[in-house]
């Protein structure tokens, strides 16, 4: 199998270490070598975060080139947006709708950009948008965002059983929070 790329890219403190890592496990599971690499912005102010998971039959580096990501999977609309140039032609990119403004929008130095759903498909890209956080509160936590956005990249993954996910959200996630992460991820997939 030709290795795959996924890029998991939002906020700091929106969850996408944990998504990453419970896509790790899953695809490890799954028999695939795995490579995962976490680039840390200002996350624990709210900067950028992005991680990187590469999986196939032989893989050797952790990182994703401009270009080869197979799925963007977005925890808000700017981060996608501001990740596009990865995307390679024929990728999808997963977004929240969410919009979380960054410092200079918020110190008024700048506007959040219009239309960006609309931009990222006038690029070419297939966009699944959808808001996850209306799941995640639904499911009981906004903070399960997270579990929402790998619900729905759980679609695009028809070779792997829903239960394999299933058994990766119980290795990952701690057993007090299993039930509202389980839920949130049936509302992402099903959606």
């Amino acid at each position: 199998m030709m290795t795959k790329n996924v890029m998991i890219v939002g906020v700091g403190g929106q969850g996408s270490l944990l998504a990453s890592k419970l896509l790790g496990h899953l695809l490890l599971e799954q028999g695939y070598d795995v490579k995962v690499s976490e680039v840390h912005g200002m996350s624990q102010r709210g900067g950028s975060v992005v991680t990187y998971v590469r999986f196939g039959d032989a893989v050797y580096s952790p990182i994703i080139d401009r270009g080869e990501a197979d799925f963007i999977v977005s925890f808000e609309k700017l981060e996608a947006a501001r990740w596009m140039e990865y995307l390679k032609p024929g990728g999808r990119v997963i977004v929240n709708t969410q919009e979380i403004d960054p410092m200079p929008v918020i110190t008024g130095a700048a506007q959040y950009p219009a239309d960006l759903v609309e931009k990222m498909r006038a690029l070419g890209a297939q966009v699944d948008d959808m808001d996850a956080l209306s799941l995640a509160v639904q499911a009981g936590s906004p903070k399960a965002v997270n579990l929402v956005l790998m619900g729905r990249l759980s679609r695009y993954f028809e070779d792997i059983p829903e239960q394999a996910w299933q058994d990766a959200i119980t290795a990952c996630v701690p057993p007090k929070f299993l039930e509202l992460n389980r839920k949130a991820f049936a509302l992402g997939r099903a959606e």
